[in-house]
């Protein structure tokens, strides 16, 4: 039978099986990566489906979910199971998928389960036809396919790891089977204990096949047979939850991702000092049946490399523990292998000895130094060469030390041996600096020419999202960087990028989230063209969707006609709140849009906490100060001119109203040198502009021969002049409540 051909009306087919999900709404958690909006998602609906690996451990829906995308696409869909087929059976469907794509013009879907059970020859079978597009591959494992799939393979699939379910997600696939009246329990009176329950989703672990494995069990073993009569109840109680599933086996294996996730996690415990997960980890490796010999092993070379000389001792103590072991055994020795991780864990911490790393580094990497003279032997060639003249005995010295060069000459000051400050290291570290700083003044002249270096430097050809946003101000790619790292964004998330300008926020939001969704606002149409421009190179499935309007017109419907997602995890933008005539109903309005703990993450420019043109003014012509300075203030308190009545206190504030709370906020001031252009003064000072400025607070406030004046004068105090410029940036990082 074929993985997935349907074996409905089968008494026997266990309700694990049976429970499947068949669509994409059917499927239970892995909201990460199938929730509205992300990549894989909207892949799957518009059967736009490219080469993919999903990654998880048993039971996450990765089988589940290769069934989902059989029912759902237009492509012919066709499975192998690793452990069964070979190379044969791979080219029996290489051959049938070139006939359909020839003559019907047809794609073909292949479908992997457990693909690391295929060897390399196997893998590489497959390779070529997968490059060139023959078959689309689908791929399931439970080992990490950076380690067990072929690597070609894997640079042309695109991976999605499937995480553990939830209980929430647990719970409701148990529900579910209980109500179906088709595939489930439904037409039986089920009634399952809260505490039953609950104990049946501890025990799986965020594996659905094992809580249906042991619901089925609990169900069909409590009445006297099964099926029972129609008058009688099934009722599982906490004995009966417990009796179906015992103990849950441990996902320990000693040869694939979870051996060396298991180690690095014990070794990251002992090297951060907490000897409590240091236990956790170690009692994972002993009970999943790890070799106490690599463990020990391991901790022989952390002994060195962590703990060093804050503890030259730990090496004595940890062979003296894994000595004793290899004498005791199991399982007495448990208690000298525990003894030696709590030392580890407990023991100060120093890695100067990689020094010796950069040391070898420099011996690999640069031209081979000659020993000085003072260093080389000289039992043979003392007379003829002089080998071993000028050399200090350090033992003819009171301290048993004297300044002398030991490095060779080019190399004189440089330093590998960095000492710590803690523990038994702590007492030498003053030593080693005194010496050094002794041997620098005594070290012998150079013998011979310096050694120059260089590196050549350049760029190589940049993919387009580098080109895209490759002309910015450093101030403007700094406002980047900041928003960004307040964002912190996952690669499955979805972003709205607020007043999208020409793309600033957009190319490192596409960047930093391959398998999300990001949406951009745009406000006009030019800008709006510049970024198709650049997303027209990028395939459909990959480029940002974009909505023309402000965030004052933003709404679901808006997002919907774009084709955009409905809601978001994070809303990013520059100078939003700076462009909106009411920066209160634009918050409210994007809240709304981002979901249940989602962030909000603005920088804006505070004009009114910037240069001002009164302070440049102010020097040369005390009234035109004041005028200025009468225009700024009305500003201020003016709606119609949100940049200059926007405020650092302000902005918190709006946030708060709406009900996000705020995480992170900070003015930060940008300075530069700026040289005021006749463009620049005319914006400035248009009359005629709708917006409020300070033209128009002047043609408010002066007489007609007043206004000519100023204007005049001003022209003659600020075109083409360079002034020191500020300009206050408001950054902002908001959750929603």
């Amino acid at each position: 039978m074929e993985l997935f051909e349907s074996a409905s009306g089968n008494a026997y087919e266990p309700l694990a099986s049976r429970m499947r999900p068949r669509t994409i709404d059917e499927f239970a958690g892995q909201g990460h990566i199938l929730a509205e909006g992300r990549l894989l998602r909207r892949a799957i609906q518009l059967d736009q489906l490219s080469s993919l690996i999903f990654y998880g451990p048993p039971g996450t829906g990765k089988t589940t979910l290769a069934r989902v995308i059989a029912n759902t696409t237009k492509s012919i869909f066709t499975s192998l199971n690793a452990v069964l087929a070979g190379v044969k059976e791979i080219r029996e469907i290489v051959a049938e998928a070139k006939d359909r794509r020839a003559f019907h013009d047809q794609k073909t879907i292949l479908f992997v389960d457990e693909v690391h059970r295929w060897n390399k020859s196997q893998q590489d079978a497959l390779l070529p036809w997968v490059e060139n597009g023959t078959v689309i591959f689908i791929g399931a494992t439970t080992q990490n396919p950076y380690f067990e799939v072929n690597p070609a393979l894997v640079s042309r699939s695109r991976i999605f790891q499937l995480l553990p379910l939830t209980a929430a997600d647990l719970t409701g696939i148990a529900e579910s089977a209980i109500k179906d009246p088709i595939r489930g329990y439904g037409r039986f009176k089920v009634t399952i204990d809260p505490d039953a329950l609950q104990h049946l989703i501890k025990i799986a672990d965020g594996d659905a096949r094992s809580v249906l494995n042991a619901l089925e069990l609990a169900v069909e073993t409590t009445p006297k047979s099964f099926p029972p009569s129609p008058d009688e109840s099934i009722h599982i109680t906490l004995a009966v939850a417990e009796e179906s599933i015992q103990k849950k086996a441990l996902l320990y294996d000693r040869d694939g991702d979870y051996h060396y996730d298991t180690i690095s996690a014990f070794i990251k415990s002992m090297r951060g000092s907490d000897p409590d997960a240091t236990m956790y980890w170690l009692a994972r490796m002993v009970a999943g049946g790890e070799d106490p010999k690599f463990i020990f092993r391991r901790m022989l070379i952390f002994a060195c490399e962590d703990i060093g000389m804050a503890d030259p001792n730990a090496l004595v103590f940890l062979e003296s523990a894994a000595a004793t072991f290899e004498r005791i055994g199991l399982p007495e020795g448990r208690f000298h292998l525990a003894h030696a991780a709590l030392y580890c864990a407990t023991a100060p911490k120093s890695n100067s000895v990689l020094g010796f790393f950069d040391a070898l580094d420099l011996v690999e990497q640069e031209q081979k130094e000659e020993i000085p003279s003072h260093l080389k032997d000289g039992n043979r060639d003392r007379e003829g060469f002089g080998h071993g003249k000028g050399y200090l005995y350090p033992h003819a010295y009171s301290d048993h030390w004297v300044a002398q060069q030991y490095l060779p000459g080019a190399l004189k000051g440089r330093i590998f041996y960095h000492p710590g400050m803690i523990a038994f290291e702590k007492h030498i570290a003053e030593t080693i600096m005194r010496r050094r700083e002794a041997q620098l003044d005594a070290a012998l002249p150079d013998a011979g020419p310096e050694i120059l270096s260089y590196a050549v430097s350049g760029k190589g050809r940049e993919k387009w999202l580098q080109r895209a946003s490759g002309h910015l101000t450093e101030q403007a790619a700094e406002i980047r960087d900041r928003i960004f790292a307040m964002v912190k964004p996952a690669r499955h998330d979805r972003i709205l990028v607020c007043h999208a300008q020409k793309g600033l926020l957009l190319w490192e939001a596409l960047r930093s989230t391959p398998e999300g969704a990001v949406t951009g606002i745009v406000h006009d149409a030019q800008d709006h063209e510049i970024i198709l421009h650049y997303a027209e190179q990028l395939p459909d499935l990959l480029r940002p969707f974009l909505v023309i309007g402000d965030e004052l017109s933003l709404d679901r419907a808006a997002l919907d006609n774009a084709g955009a997602p409905g809601e978001y995890d994070h809303a990013a933008g520059r100078n939003v709140l700076a462009a909106s005539r009411n920066a209160g109903q634009a918050v409210e309005n994007i809240l709304q849009l981002v979901s249940k703990k989602g962030t909000v993450t603005f920088a804006d420019a505070i004009a009114s906490e910037s240069t001002l043109l009164s302070d440049i003014v102010s020097p040369v012509w005390k009234e035109g100060h004041h005028i200025l300075k009468n225009a700024e203030t009305a500003l201020a308190n003016n709606p119609l001119a949100p940049g200059f009545s926007l405020s650092s206190g302000k902005i918190p504030a709006l946030f708060s109203a709406c009900g996000a709370a705020v995480k992170e906020s900070f003015c930060h001031y940008f300075s530069h040198t700026q040289v005021i252009s006749k463009q620049m003064f005319e914006r400035w000072f248009d009359t005629a502009a709708e917006a409020a400025g300070y033209g128009t607070f002047l043609k408010q406030t002066l007489s007609e021969k007043e206004l000519f004046l100023a204007l005049d004068k001003l022209r003659e105090i600020l075109m083409n002049r360079e002034v020191a410029w500020k300009t206050a940036v408001f950054f902002i990082h908001t959750q929603k409540s």
